[in-house]
């Protein structure tokens, strides 16, 4: 199965697709319910993920306030949130470069 994703290339959103991994068991539930519901397996997928996050958009939110309070404008702070290491292991393993 493959799904839609942007990159961007000089500023523009080019569409390319990358193929969605998922057991045995979930891709045989997507060709079921695809088939049953009349649909293409990636517009199904399409919706199921849009309406799942639609559900859970308050803890989307609230999850990605909790990073943004995170971010200080530092490298560090980068660093920390992308590897989830903290900043004093970040120390310790010797920091990212900067006046630590």
């Amino acid at each position: 199965m493959e799904i839609k994703e942007e990159t961007r290339t000089r500023g523009r959103a080019v569409r390319t697709t990358a193929p969605l991994k998922v057991d045995p068991a979930v891709d045989e539930l997507i060709a079921d319910g695809a088939h049953f519901l009349g649909m293409a397996r990636k517009d199904l997928v399409t919706a199921a993920v849009r309406t799942y996050l639609e559900i859970r958009r308050e803890e989307v939110r609230a999850s990605m306030l909790e990073k943004m309070r995170k971010l200080d404008g530092s490298v560090e702070s980068s660093v920390s949130l992308l590897t989830g290491l903290s900043p004093e292991r970040i120390k310790e393993l010797g920091g990212v470069g900067e006046d630590d």
